[in-house]
Formats: C-alpha cells, structure tokens, sequence
C-alpha cells in the first residue's frame, strides 16, 4: 500500500515512533494495518501509524514529525483538556488523567492561555493518547521524557516547571462568595432586597464538581479541576478564563476575561450568617413597619389633600388628590389608587424627626413617589421627600428644601 510514519513504540519488534515502516493490507473490520519489520510481519491498530503515502511523499512527513521523535509526557493534572484546535476555547475531544503517558507528536501554532493578563508558559502539541486518540494540548501540565527501543524512559527534562499548587485552596471555593456591597448593606443594616441576591455568586459545587459564577450578565459553570499558583496568592484556574487573587481569609478577587476579552474584577467576601435569613429577616421587618400603620389607621384625612385609605394587601386608595397634581408631586396621569412599599431607610439623625419613608406608586405613573412619615398623636405627617439626598445605600441623609409637608388625621 506504500510507506507509513510509526507514531507509537512498538518495542516487542524493536520499533520507535518516526520509524519507516512498509504497509501491506488494511483492514477495516478488524481496524488494523499489516505492516512489515525486521521480525516479520505484524498487525497493529490503524491510529499508531500514519496514512501510507509513496516513498516520494513520506519524506515530507518524516520531517513533520522528528522534532519529537521518541519524546513522550507524562501528564501532571487530573482532567487537563486534549482540544480539536490549538486554543483554549476550542472543542474538548479528551479528558487526561494525571500520570497517563502521551506521545508528542509535533508543535502545532496557536494562542497561548492567558494567566494574569500575561500568556502561560509553553506551547501547544499535537499528542497522542495510548488508546489512540489525538488532539492538541498545551504543555504547561506536560513532563516530557525520551524513550528507548525497548520502551523505557532515558530521561527527562520537563517542558516547564512543576506546578505549584496549595492543598487549601480547593476548599476555600466550596464557600459561597458574594459581592462585598452585600457586606456593607449587613454591616450598615441597610439590605435591600432588590440589591441583595442570594444567586449572585461565586462557589464550587462540591457534589457536580462544577464552579458556578453568577453575577448580573453572567451566568456561567465549568467543570473544574483545579488551579495553578501563577503568583503570590494568586490563582489560574484550569481552562476556566478566571484568575483569583486571595487578599485575606474572608475577601477574594475573582478576575473574570469573557468573550468581549476584556477582565473585569469582582471584590468578592464571605458573609457571616445565611444570606437567604438576612434577607427573609429585612423582609419582615418591613412589613411589620406597614402593619403598624395599617393597624394605627387604616383611614386618614386632610381638608386640602383628600382622603388617604391604607390596605392590607399594600395597595392604597388617595381620593381627592388633584392638588399634589398641582404642586407637582404626581402626574395629571396619576389614579387615585396604587401600592405602597417600604424601600428606603433614615439616617440616626432624620429618625429623630421621622418614623420611616413610604414610596408610593401610583397606578399611571412609572415613578414611585416617596414621603417622609411621621405619625403623631391623632394622625400621621408627610413629607415629599422629592428633593431629599439620597446615598447609594437607599438610605435619606438630608431633607429636600422647602418641601410639601401635609398632615392627614386619623379617621
């Protein structure tokens, strides 16, 4: 049939790989060529020799593959990816397992992975498996090594340095980790629910084995296994485009490159408690802060804003309201009617002076209105509070100016 390019020792006929051998019958059914040696001739399995091709051409091919001639690796992370192309994104067609030997076939051209915005170390092979399957690895996690005729290693001289790996670090990903704005809401005493979702996170899932990283326009998982120490503190993980950083036991940087292949950085804690109870907990309490209004009215009324009637569903009903219209508190598209809600908090200074704030939301409206309350011997005060600051934690640290105050009494 013509002449092939051995690609895996074949010791028991005192053959290395990049040996010439002729080739004599293929054999579809059984998956085997028949190939001839100094002993014979032998069958092996069609994946440990090249396509036979004319002695013209077999040159061309030798050629291709004498840069690693009798060179083998030995593989020095459990699950490292074999791809269909030299890139970090490309398909997976294999799974190696720590310690399983490879044949390097060749160098291949391709784009290095990227650790701390800086490329990794190596270069990308085209290998073999024992079994016969083939695709393209990068050398980071190869120990290369020769071999001898009879299939022994004479050697070795590793393609980079070992891997540094730090035996915590796995277990420090089975926490769940969330943004540090979350943290300062439950120091502060200041969660929104609306910010604060227990989703958005980052962890591993100890039982799938998956690393699970969810943040607003990201929602990704990986299979993962393991990380390399890229510097102090700092950790690439295995074919997973996130680089963490370890600032203290309870505060990690998770940098995250997507597709756009621009990093973005997420300041990421640990969070004493469960998140979902603090959360439930604030929920509670804002509704209790509506019950007791509920129970202190439910009905309120004012000579000059109407009448205002609390539910206990949270919806609400303000006859008579056309003089906020006026006063450019509402819309002319504003109903008389609505749902009422408790979303932001007081500064210590302000509950001197106010109870709480109501936002109101008024059917016709896209806004919600808010008011500063305060409710008193026979009925309850109001403040517009359109005019008020307001920090990035939702809480009013100071009145607006000349605001609309009104005063609605007890019915």
């Amino acid at each position: 049939m013509g002449y092939s390019v051995l690609l895996w020792n074949l010791p028991e006929s005192q053959l290395q790989d990049g040996d010439v051998v002729p080739v004599y019958i293929k054999s579809n059914i059984s998956h085997v060529y028949v190939i001839g040696t100094g002993q014979g001739k032998v069958e092996v399995p069609l994946w440990q020799i090249t396509e036979p091709v004319s002695k013209f051409k077999l040159k061309k091919i030798k050629e291709r593959y004498s840069e690693c001639n009798h060179i083998y690796a030995s593989v020095a992370l459990d699950g490292l990816p074999m791809r269909a192309e030299a890139v970090n994104t490309a398909k997976q067609v294999y799974r190696l397992r720590k310690n399983e030997v490879v044949k390097l076939l060749y160098k291949v051209k391709g784009q290095a992975p990227m650790t701390g915005g800086k490329p990794l170390e190596g270069s990308w092979y085209r290998i073999l498996t024992e079994d016969g399957t083939s695709g393209c690895c990068f050398s980071y996690n190869l120990r290369s090594f020769e071999t001898d005729i009879t299939g022994q290693r004479v050697g070795g001289s590793e393609i980079v340095e070992e891997n540094k790996r730090d035996p915590n670090f796995d277990a420090r990903l089975l926490n769940v980790w969330y943004p540090d704005s979350y943290k300062a809401m439950i120091d502060s005493k200041r969660v929104d629910p609306a910010k604060c979702i227990p989703s958005y996170n980052f962890h591993l899932d100890e039982e799938t084995n998956k690393l699970l990283f969810r943040m607003p326009e990201i929602n990704m998982s990986w299979d993962y296994t393991g990380a390399t120490l890229v510097g102090p503190n700092t950790y690439q993980l295995n074919d997973i485009p996130i680089v963490v950083t370890v600032r203290y036991d309870s505060y990690i940087v998770v940098r995250y490159t997507g597709e756009s292949g621009k990093p973005e950085d997420f300041n990421l804690v640990l969070i004493d408690g469960q998140l979902d109870e603090i959360i439930a907990a604030e929920v509670q309490r804002r509704e209790t802060e509506y019950e007791h209004i509920y129970m202190y009215g439910p009905s309120f009324k004012s000579g000059s804003y109407g009448s205002l009637v609390f539910n206990e569903d949270g919806t609400f009903e303000w006859d008579n309201n056309r003089l906020l219209v006026s006063s450019s508190v509402i819309s002319a598209a504003a109903k008389n009617t609505g749902t009422v809600s408790i979303k932001y908090f007081l500064n210590k200074s302000m509950y001197q002076l106010y109870d709480g704030v109501l936002t109101f939301k008024f059917d016709g409206m896209n806004k919600g209105v808010n008011f500063l309350y305060k409710m008193e011997e026979n009925g309850i005060r109001f403040e517009d509070a359109a005019g008020a600051t307001i920090d990035k934690n939702n809480t009013i640290t100071e009145r607006g100016i000349s605001p609309l105050v009104m005063f609605f009494i007890r019915q």
